[in-house]
């Protein structure tokens, strides 16, 4: 349900009985944000943290994101995580983990695109999507398709979106900032001038304090002042960009949506080194046959498969050669990349060189749903690996990520990753409890379990 600040504005401007017509959207322009979007990934991930005030940043050691709990506590982005702790000594403090907020926006802007082709990822938690024309064919209204975008979003992720629609890109931007978090704000294009003089000039998108400090000198604290500006006044103070801005608070649509695909947010890397090095042909290859393992668990864990990958090897010299390899169709199932991998890798292993590490990254990854087959691939084949793979990441859940593996991963698995001095295990890690796992022990000392 809509709330507003203003009573006259909600009871005459934003009433749900208000016809939308195209008077009111000439353009439907819709904004969606990510609410304390990392800090919510980790929430997501893990729903021990639900309603714990969760911070990430520990790696920077100042605060990058912070939930909505830690926020009402007191804490801000950039503040130091000393004086986290003694503001909220029970804030979760996590270090960032980028790759899988990528993997969720990843999503994010598949989810978006169900509805609409024309979305402009503007960055990893936020984006804006053109639903103009889309009434007829998907049979609802823009306000509509702004609740079953945000209500699959919610639903999907596992967090909210704060969504903003309006007839252009600068005022969705600060209607989705009006109700944050979880709000679903709807401004058309008659209820703009209403809605803007309760904005100040410094909240819009693309006026940042120098300007704003610039306006307020000129006697416009709002938005809505500078919206009511004349344009020989405006193109004569200010830039293009800005008369662009003013531009948009009168409800002309100027700036047009980017809507080339990022692919800076669409990789899963995994490299792992060993020791001592090794110049084992089968023993190289498991390695990476467990990285491209671990790489599609993590793809079918955001629901995510791959158009390619590359494949890297790195010699004790530390020269890393790689070769990408492009798939017929997107797969999460490690047993198809590595099929498609084993002429690159042929190529890159060299029987003279030793090797310390092994790499691979899935790249063009794209939502995994009921893709579009080969002319002679085998369904019932794929559907077979898919239910196969399912059990297979149903028994790593109960068990452990290690318990299920592929046969070509053997000897990764078979062999510590690290021999020798660097893989001396403690004594106490041999001796178990009764009723401890090598997973699950108790924080016993090896001395206690001697005592008569």
């Amino acid at each position: 349900m809509l709330q507003w600040s203003s009573p006259s504005f909600a009871n005459t401007v934003m009433s749900e009985e208000t016809p939308l017509t195209l008077h009111a959207f000439p353009r439907a322009i819709l904004h969606i944000d990510g609410d304390a979007f990392f800090a919510s990934c980790e929430q997501s991930r893990n729903p021990h943290l639900q309603g714990k005030p969760v911070i990430t940043g520990k790696e920077r050691g100042i605060v990058a994101s912070m939930s909505y709990e830690a926020k009402a506590r007191g804490v801000t982005r950039g503040m130091r995580l000393f004086e986290v702790k003694r503001l909220c000594p029970d804030a979760v403090i996590l270090p960032s983990d980028y790759e899988t907020y990528s993997l969720l926006s990843v999503r994010l802007f598949a989810i978006v695109r169900r509805y609409t082709p024309e979305v402009e990822e503007y960055s990893i938690d936020e984006c804006f999507a053109d639903l103009t024309g889309l009434r007829r064919p998907l049979r609802l209204s823009y306000q509509q398709m702004a609740e079953r975008i945000k209500h699959a979003l919610d639903a999907e992720l596992g967090f909210t979106f704060s969504v903003g629609l309006a007839p252009n890109k600068v005022i969705a931007k600060i209607a989705s900032k009006w109700q944050k978090p979880s709000g679903l704000t709807v401004i058309p294009g008659y209820g703009i001038h209403q809605f803007l003089k309760d904005v100040p000039v410094g909240k819009v998108w693309g006026i940042g304090p120098q300007t704003a400090a610039l306006l307020e000198k000129h006697g416009m604290r709002t938005a809505l002042q500078f919206a009511r500006k004349s344009e020989v006044w405006v193109k004569k103070l200010l830039t293009k960009p800005f008369y662009d801005i003013w531009q948009e608070l009168n409800g002309r649509y100027v700036l047009p949506l980017v809507t080339v695909e990022k692919t800076s947010y669409q990789s899963i890397q995994k490299w792992k080194t060993f020791t001592p090095p090794s110049r084992d042909r089968d023993f190289v290859l498991a390695q990476l046959s467990k990285n491209i393992e671990n790489a599609c668990l993590k793809a079918r864990k955001y629901r995510l498969a791959a158009r390619g990958a590359i494949v890297s090897l790195k010699t004790q010299q530390f020269l890393v050669r790689g070769i990408e390899v492009k798939f017929s169709r997107a797969t999460a199932f490690p047993h198809d990349i590595l099929h498609v991998i084993q002429p690159a890798f042929a190529q890159l292993f060299q029987s003279d060189e030793e090797y310390r590490a092994t790499g691979v990254v899935l790249l063009r990854l794209e939502e995994d749903t009921m893709r579009q087959l080969e002319l002679f691939e085998d369904t019932l084949k794929i559907e077979k690996f898919s239910r196969v793979y399912q059990a297979m990441d149903h028994l790593r859940e109960q068990f452990g990520k290690h318990t299920v593996f592929l046969g070509s991963s053997y000897l990764a698995h078979r062999f510590a990753q690290h021999l020798g001095a660097r893989g001396d295990a403690p004594e106490r890690t041999g001796r178990l409890f009764k009723g401890e796992t090598k997973r699950k022990r108790l924080a016993i000392p090896m001395f206690m379990g001697e005592v008569r």
